[in-house]
């Protein structure tokens, strides 16, 4: 939600979203523009102009347009999901067991750095944002858990993105296990963060299908049974 600091008062949205990129990319410029010229009385006046453009890019917000009588327009920002379903040639319970201690998960998740435990329902979890542009940390809790069948998840308030999941396990014939994994997240910076989300899903996408492929990898060739007593 975009609030007004000093008020409190939420700020309508009346910048359309291609403006909206632009006033980032352009304040982003503005700024790296200041910062490197040679005029010492045109960084300051670049620099308060290059983060106007991005306040008016990130809460989709503009003071002139307000004053015009522009109309409010919709945020429009929408969650991202995706599905993945596959089957391992595991007992069902072996493969929730494994799947339920989720510090085991960076061990065939690749895009994970860590996942630390808290307690029996919470979390934090460190990962890597694609195209080497990062780290993202958050907490989350699981908040629906029937043994054996399901795992589902959510991020807790002040995640930098929000994001929820759940697993289903189920009996996929005499050993194996068929999963199905579901992932969503919600962009932040409204219109803005919707359209970078759009530019990453394929890398996000395909990042948790290599990582999923490894799973199976993983858990039908390792010695489970060993990493659950670690």
């Amino acid at each position: 939600m975009n609030t007004n600091s000093s008020t409190g008062a939420k700020l309508s949205v009346n910048v359309n979203k291609l403006e909206r990129i632009a006033s980032i990319l352009a304040g982003t410029a503005l700024i790296y523009k200041g910062l490197k010229s040679n005029d010492a009385k045109m960084q300051l006046p670049m620099a308060i102009g290059g983060l106007a453009l991005l306040f008016r890019g990130s809460t989709g917000h503009c003071s002139v347009y307000s004053l015009a009588g522009k109309k409010k327009l919709p945020d429009t920002v929408k969650n991202i999901n995706i599905i993945t379903k596959m089957t391992v040639n595991k007992p069902r319970l072996e493969v929730y067991n494994f799947w339920r201690k989720l510090s085991n998960l960076p061990l065939f998740m690749e895009h994970l750095e860590s996942v630390e435990e808290i307690s029996d329902h919470r979390s934090h979890w460190v990962a890597k944002v694609p195209a080497h542009l990062g780290k993202i940390e958050w907490d989350a809790e699981i908040a629906k858990e029937i043994e054996g069948e399901l795992i589902g998840w959510n991020s807790l308030p002040n995640a930098t993105i929000n994001n929820a999941g759940k697993v289903e396990f189920r009996d996929a014939d005499e050993h194996g296990t068929e999963l199905t994994i579901v992932i969503t997240y919600r962009a932040p910076f409204g219109d803005v963060g919707e359209g970078i989300a759009s530019w990453l899903t394929p890398m996000v996408k395909k990042m948790i299908v290599k990582d999923v492929k490894n799973f199976k990898r993983f858990i039908e060739a390792g010695d489970v049974a060993a990493l659950d007593k670690k």
